[in-house]
C-alpha cells in the first residue's frame, strides 16, 4: 500500500562538542523528535523564572519546511514546565545552536539535570505565500469579523434554534 507520508525528508544534524544525543522519535508513531538538553550540570528553575537550554546542535531544516519546537507534555504535567513562545519556530536558513526558551509555571523549582528530555522538533512544510493586496476581501458571512471567542458564540446561537 502506498502512504504519502512514507517519505522521509532528511534533517542534517551537526553535534556540537556539549551534545548529549541527537534527536530522535520515542516511539514508532511519535510525530515530533526528542531534544535533548546539552547541560554539563543539573540547573534550578525557579517558579517564575525563566532561561535557555541548550541542546548542543545546529540542524539544517530543508527549504520549504520549518522546525517547530514544542514543549514536552509530560514536564508540563509534571512540574509546569513549557516553552516562553508556546511553539519556536527554526527557519531553514538558521545555523546556530538550537537552544530551548522553557518557563517554570509551577509552584516550586524545577532541577533540569543533564541530558533530560526538554522539548519536541516537529518539521513541517511551510509554504512561501505572494502578499497581494487589495480593496476588498471576499464575504465571510457566517463569521465576518467576529474574533476572540465568537465562534463559541455562534455555536450557542445554534443551539438556541
Amino acid at each position: 500500500m502506498s502512504n504519502a507520508l512514507s517519505h522521509k525528508v532528511q534533517l542534517k544534524v551537526k553535534r556540537l562538542p556539549h551534545c548529549r544525543a541527537l534527536p530522535k522519535y520515542a516511539t514508532g508513531g511519535s510525530a515530533g523528535l526528542d531534544l535533548v538538553n546539552a547541560l554539563t550540570e543539573p540547573k534550578i528553575l525557579a517558579a517564575g523564572d525563566r532561561c535557555r537550554i541548550p541542546t548542543g546542535i545546529i540542524v539544517e531544516i530543508p527549504v520549504g519546511y520549518e522546525g517547530q519546537v514544542r514543549p514536552r507534555s509530560g514536564l508540563a504535567d509534571k512540574a509546569g514546565i513549557s516553552l516562553t513562545n508556546c511553539v519556536g519556530t527554526i527557519d531553514s536558513d538558521y545555523r546556530g545552536e538550537v537552544q530551548v526558551l522553557v518557563i517554570n509555571h509551577g509552584d516550586k523549582p524545577y532541577t533540569f539535570e543533564p541530558g533530560e528530555r526538554i522539548a519536541q522538533l516537529l518539521v513541517t512544510p511551510v509554504p512561501q505565500v505572494e502578499v497581494i493586496e487589495v480593496e476588498e476581501l471576499s464575504d465571510s458571512a457566517e463569521r465576518g469579523d467576529g474574533g476572540f471567542g465568537s465562534t463559541g458564540r455562534l455555536h450557542e446561537l445554534e443551539k438556541s434554534r
